[in-house]
């Protein structure tokens, strides 16, 4: 069973012999996965008017503890944009009443993100769509080969996060 990564690395080979293109075999694959999981994210994601980085957003304040705010440093980080960027897009969110902004009562210079109940609900509802098409997507593995595979690119995942 042939895939478009097989084909690239045979031609590499060809055209290369010398060069070990091994590295791509696995993370081309991963490139090309991230791209149609984008894609598949997009789509289930429009069907509750959000986009990516809205559910991003939303997500991480709905998955904070009590009393589920965060600051805008603490989205920063979470989300990996620059601060101008996540005040445009908690602009957006404010505007649609997804998220509200209160000054933070610990430190009168800064302010608190919380979500709204409409966007509990929004995120709520387009998680559990995304989960059912992503069981979809790993259907052709097994509970073990999930967990497996889970673990590998976790490991390799690590030290960029770190």
């Amino acid at each position: 069973m042939d895939d478009e990564v097989d084909r690239l690395v045979r031609g590499w080979r060809r055209a290369l012999p010398k060069v070990d293109v091994s590295p791509l075999e696995v993370l081309s694959r991963v490139s090309r996965l991230a791209r149609h999981l984008d894609r598949q994210r997009s789509v289930v994601l429009a069907r509750h008017d959000l986009e990516i980085w809205s559910f991003d957003v939303l997500s991480a304040l709905r998955r904070a503890e009590a009393p589920s705010h965060l600051s805008p440093g603490q989205l920063l980080a979470q989300t990996l944009v620059t601060s101008g960027t996540m005040t445009n897009r908690l602009d957006h969110l404010e505007s649609r009443a997804l998220v509200r902004r209160r000054p933070d009562p610990s430190d009168a210079r800064s302010v608190r993100v919380q979500i709204t109940p409409a966007g509990k609900r929004r995120v709520d509802s387009a998680l559990t769509d995304l989960v059912e098409r992503e069981q979809a997507i790993l259907s052709g593995l097994d509970e073990t080969e999930r967990t497996v595979l889970a673990g590998l690119l976790r490991r390799v995942v690590v030290p960029f996060d770190a």
